[in-house]
């Protein structure tokens, strides 16, 4: 049937009634605000706790270490705790809201992680798969031992679950100062956004790895060499397989590797340390660390996650996809000296797996290095964000995401 036959039937026929009411009544669902207030009861959290949480975010803003900052805790009934401190910028008098625009960075990890996921559940990528597959340079893998210098052929393939588990034995030179492998890096890899995705993976292809994959966990570079991976499996950019599988399903809108100049005013900008303007288009999109969001856009994410793969009726994942991804990847015979937390939480296949205070269960999510934080706890069937712009300044804030962490907890578990 041609187009305009078609159009002709649809307009004559009773079924197009209730299509096109369907279709109204999605598109209406898919367009809402991810924000629906629901009683900070439902999380056993009390006013007098949501204004003592306030109060410690306001001390940081007061003492000048945080221009503003934003927490909220919601499920898929709603949102039961939002607050929201100072502005935008230490020169922007624009109060801090779910529309302003975090650099999420670190963030970006679990968006990729699950858009990898979804290649995987139509065929296209394979967590198995030898990352030489997609990046050649990747073949001839060699292994540096960091005290002596010595450089040996590797005795393991890295795959692709080895970047998704960051068990790769790539770094990244901030965590590698002062040894020979940083240094390597500081000299072939690009750190401003000047390379491509393609190239950055191949400049990393030809430096050693600092362990064979597989048997440690390390952070660094892995989830941006997947990036190109998933380029390469995909045969589309980064921006339009996240756009595709993600972003357009969930409507997030806002979350892009580079920021419309129109919309500059609506980012966040840090009192401490310099951050990159993203309102500048570079080569690389970042799938370890260049995604921009808002906190309007962010929920739609950590919501899908927590009900196991969909969001108002759009489906990203499967349940047992996403149960896969969940499942600890640190086991006993992966070393964790170079591990964040020590012995305390795991690794999954995208996801920081953290203890829950006073519970058996674990929450899944992960954090940005511009003080950024989310997590989805489905024992307490709640997902939390924090969202704040800061990088260095003085020590002892009253109020960051790791309290931010502690303190909606501890309303909980009262």
């Amino acid at each position: 049937m041609t187009a305009p036959s078609l159009k002709h039937w649809l307009q004559t026929s009773a079924l197009a009634t209730v299509l096109s009411l369907g279709c109204a009544a999605a598109i209406a669902q898919s367009e809402a605000s991810s924000i629906k207030r629901i009683d900070p009861s439902n999380f056993n959290i009390t006013e007098d706790e949501i204004s003592d949480i306030r109060s410690q975010m306001q001390a940081a803003v007061d003492g000048n270490h945080i221009a503003g900052a934003l927490i909220l805790v919601g499920n898929d009934d709603g949102i039961g705790m939002l607050e929201s401190v100072g502005t935008q910028g230490p020169e922007d008098d624009t109060p801090v809201d779910a529309q302003t625009i975090f650099r999420i960075y670190s963030m970006t990890k679990p968006v990729v992680s699950v858009a990898a996921m979804s290649l995987v559940e139509d065929g296209l990528l394979s967590v198995e798969d030898p990352v030489s597959k997609y990046i050649p340079e990747f073949g001839s893998l060699e292994i540096i031992d960091n005290e002596t210098g010595e450089i040996t052929p590797a005795e393991n393939t890295m795959t692709v679950e080895h970047l998704l588990t960051h068990k790769s034995g790539i770094v990244q030179g901030i965590f590698a100062g002062g040894t020979k492998l940083g240094e390597l890096y500081s000299e072939a890899v690009n750190t401003d956004g000047s390379m491509s995705n393609a190239e950055l993976a191949a400049a990393i292809g030809n430096l050693p790895m600092l362990f064979e994959p597989g048997t440690a966990w390390h952070y660094g570079h892995s989830t941006d060499v997947l990036g190109a991976v998933l380029e390469v499996a995909a045969g589309q950019p980064l921006d339009e397989i996240l756009n595709e599988r993600i972003f357009e399903p969930l409507n997030m809108d806002e979350t892009t590797f580079y920021v419309p100049s129109e919309k500059s005013s609506r980012i966040a900008q840090p009192i401490h340390g310099a951050m990159a303007d993203y309102t500048i288009e570079r080569p690389q999109l970042s799938g370890g660390g260049g995604l921009n969001s808002t906190t309007e856009d962010y929920i739609r994410f950590a919501n899908m996650l927590l009900n196991d793969g969909e969001y108002r009726g759009s489906r990203i994942l499967d349940k047992e996809t996403l149960d896969w991804m969940r499942e600890e990847r640190l086991t006993p015979e992966v070393s964790r000296e170079y591990f964040f937390y020590g012995n305390r939480g795991g690794w999954s296949m995208g996801f920081h797996l953290q203890p829950v205070p006073g519970h058996d269960g674990s929450s899944f999510g992960w954090r940005g290095i511009g003080g950024t934080l989310f997590l989805v706890d489905q024992e307490n069937d709640m997902f939390m964000l924090y969202m704040e712009q800061k990088r260095g300044g003085p020590r002892g804030a009253p109020f960051d995401n790791n309290i931010a962490q502690r303190v909606v907890y501890e309303a909980i578990a009262d």
